[in-house]
């Protein structure tokens, strides 16, 4: 991908080898005016690296800012704002204009690429995903987007997964689990009206679930479990008796062989002390 910005981009040393006759791009530079362009960096990178001086620094930031902007663009995705995808290139040129070593014979932009890329793919990695996934599936999500984007315009309709795996040579499975996990770099509020629009209108939340019963009836079973705990085993049984089968007093007392007048006294008496533990603070359950 380095390369590719490189020689498409007419400011840098080694560009102009393609046509310029569209509007709004700069000329082609030719080889003597690439040579010269290359000396020049390599001399304010000695100026700066050696001699301190931030003019040169500030020199080297005009002359590979175009490049930052251009890989900027190149990793835009919907909702993310350019300036912000500028201002974390910028970072990186800044990064690799720090970090580079000017008597290395390498040109400076084989260096800063993927420099920048890599501050980019942190950005991404880091701060913009709502919810954590591995590293290795956000970059491949970010990938299926782009081409995914790319072969839109060049069949005129949308690329089947298939299609898209074969292009940037992953399995159609892979595809999937990107498009699924893209899902997860941006979340919404549950409170956003549903429609734009109009900020009186009623939010995410009403559109979706409902009101489940269940889950009060479950915490109240499982609290009442917690309670029985302080019961003996025959008053549990009692107890079960009457309000899980709803057996009568006299039906309890033959199960049980008590009369139905203890039955019922151990009805009271249970429900009672059941009512008193609940009203205890809860950590006296567990003693």
């Amino acid at each position: 991908m380095g390369l590719e910005v490189i020689e498409s981009h007419p400011s840098l040393p080694g560009a102009g080898q393609q046509s310029t006759d569209r509007p709004g791009r700069a000329p082609a530079l030719n080889a003597e005016d690439r040579a010269a362009r290359s000396r020049e960096d390599r001399r304010l990178l000695l100026q700066y690296h050696e001699g301190g001086d931030a003019t040169a620094r500030d020199a080297l930031v005009q002359r590979f800012l175009p490049l930052a902007r251009q890989l900027a663009r190149r990793y835009q995705r919907g909702g993310e704002p350019l300036d912000d995808l500028v201002q974390v290139a910028s970072l990186g040129l800044l990064k690799a204009i720090d970090r580079f070593d000017p008597r290395r014979e390498t040109a400076f932009s084989s260096f800063a690429v993927p420099t920048i890329l890599g501050e980019l793919k942190r950005h991404f990695r880091d701060k913009g995903w709502s919810v954590r996934v591995p590293r290795d599936l956000q970059e491949l999500a970010v990938k299926v987007d782009r081409v995914g984007e790319q072969m839109s315009r060049e069949l005129g309709r949308a690329p089947t997964p298939a299609e898209i795996a074969e292009s940037i040579g992953a399995s159609t499975e892979q595809v999937l689990e990107a498009r699924e996990a893209a899902g997860a770099y941006r979340a919404v509020s549950l409170d956003r009206p549903r429609d734009d629009d109009d900020e009186e209108s009623a939010g995410i939340a009403d559109s979706v679930g409902i009101e489940d019963a269940g889950f009060s009836v479950a915490e109240d079973a499982a609290t009442v479990e917690r309670l029985m705990r302080v019961l003996s085993e025959r008053e549990r049984e009692v107890l079960r008796l009457r309000f899980a089968e709803d057996l009568t007093q006299s039906e309890i007392g033959q199960r049980v062989g008590v009369s139905q007048m203890h039955v019922s006294r151990l009805i009271r008496q249970s429900v009672a002390r059941l009512r008193e533990v609940a009203e205890t603070p809860a950590r006296s359950l567990d003693r």
